[in-house]
């Protein structure tokens, strides 16, 4: 029952997603216009790219997490805005915002390897760090008229698919999916998340692989904060905002275990579509906002007790 459960627990999330597609096509039959198709995919591309890192923390177990991704999505935006603002080259802001995205993502990883801190209260330290410094440089004011070619990968889009899906969604999860499944750095990180004592003792650098999953959680936010930043035309200090919460929910709820080892993007990335659509769907019922966070907080404790079920049946 156990193993099958496992195993079933895609499909389930897929046949809810389904139910839910459904339910609000026929609340609100414009609910499969191609605008509305556009708009969610539109969403989608932020939170799919800070759940991938997410998903990789999480997977490397060790109580894994990053609560920090939200204000790192905010101050990589707000970088590259400034760079803009002040004359540097479009793309190299752009490449800079990304590797800011990075060395604050090397911060939650040292902090967490080197001075031994748990995840939770290192990255909750630099959730509080990054918002409030995102907001003490602007005043809690959005960074606004940048130029309008840089629209081209936020605003653009082909066959009503935004151009940010095809070249950064889609490439970015085909080629973790490969190092996760083909690559032993992949086979690493399970192994780390399943049995880090004993990855120790066969001499796999822990920390050091550790310490790259949340760089690259990092480097996925940073590059989340350009998208913001090139689909609004502006840069806002709370662009982040609940970006921890969501992707912590899609990466458990796509069935990746919150103990490590287990799990997968697949998954995260169902969910992730799965909540945007969701989202969309309540906000075309003019289902208040802080309703709709309840209902991800109440998915969030779902996925951990099914995960938690999983876990002690197979421990029997």
């Amino acid at each position: 029952m156990i193993a099958t459960l496992r195993k079933t627990r895609l499909s389930g999330l897929i046949a809810l997603w389904a139910c839910a597609l459904a339910f609000f096509a026929i609340r609100n039959p414009v609910f499969f216009s191609l605008a509305n198709f556009s708009s969610i995919l539109q969403f989608s591309t932020l939170l799919a790219l800070v759940t991938f890192g997410q998903t990789l923390v999480i997977l490397g177990g060790a109580g894994g997490i990053d609560l920090s991704v939200g204000g790192i999505v905010s101050l990589s935006g707000l970088s590259v805005a400034f760079g803009i603002k002040e004359g540097l080259n479009p793309y190299l802001a752009s490449l800079g915002g990304i590797a800011l995205g990075g060395l604050l993502g090397l911060i939650n990883g040292l902090l967490i390897t080197k001075f031994r801190l748990l995840p939770l209260i290192a990255t909750l330290g630099t959730f509080y760090a990054y918002n409030g410094l995102s907001v003490a440089l602007t005043n809690g004011a959005p960074i606004t008229g940048l130029p309008q070619f840089f629209g081209a990968l936020g605003q653009g889009n082909f066959a009503g698919i935004p151009l940010h899906t095809i070249f950064l969604v889609i490439p970015a999860f085909l080629i973790l999916e490969f190092v996760l499944w083909q690559m032993p750095v992949g086979r690493w990180i399970y192994a780390i998340g399943g049995n880090e004592r004993a990855c120790r003792l066969v001499g796999l650098p822990v920390d050091l692989i550790r310490l790259g999953l949340y760089v690259h959680s990092g480097l996925m936010a940073g590059l989340a904060g350009l998208v913001a930043d090139s689909w609004l035309l502006s840069a806002r200090p709370n662009i982040g905002e609940n970006f921890e919460l969501l992707s912590l929910t899609a990466a458990l709820l796509g069935g990746t275990s919150i103990f490590g080892g287990s799990g997968g993007l697949s998954g995260s990335l169902v969910a992730v579509f799965f909540f945007t659509s969701f989202q969309a769907g309540l906000q075309m019922l003019n289902v208040n906002a802080i309703w709709q966070l309840g209902f991800v907080g109440l998915f969030l404790i779902f996925s951990v007790l099914v995960d938690g079920f999983i876990r002690r049946g197979e421990s029997m």
